[in-house]
């Protein structure tokens, strides 16, 4: 399974919610591939105000506050 993570450079956000995701990614397998939204015109107008944004195959799990509880339920099915 893949995992997109959205974020940015220099956004605390974002590092802490990555960090959230890997302390997921260690009970359940998955490969997580990190976006940069200013990097695609289109990303970056999609998920600014959302950022950090984690999705799988092509649905959104969650965006800003990122928690181990939710993302386990949803990646761990």
């Amino acid at each position: 399974m893949k995992v997109r993570f959205y974020s940015r450079p220099d956004c605390p956000l974002c590092e802490e919610g990555l960090h959230t995701l890997k302390l997921v990614q260690e009970d359940v397998p998955f490969d997580i591939e990190v976006k940069n939204i200013e990097e695609d015109d289109t990303l970056h107008e999609k998920y600014m105000l959302m950022i950090p944004v984690v999705e799988e195959n092509g649905r959104v799990i969650q965006y800003g506050q990122l928690d181990y509880v939710t993302l386990l339920e949803a990646l761990g099915k």
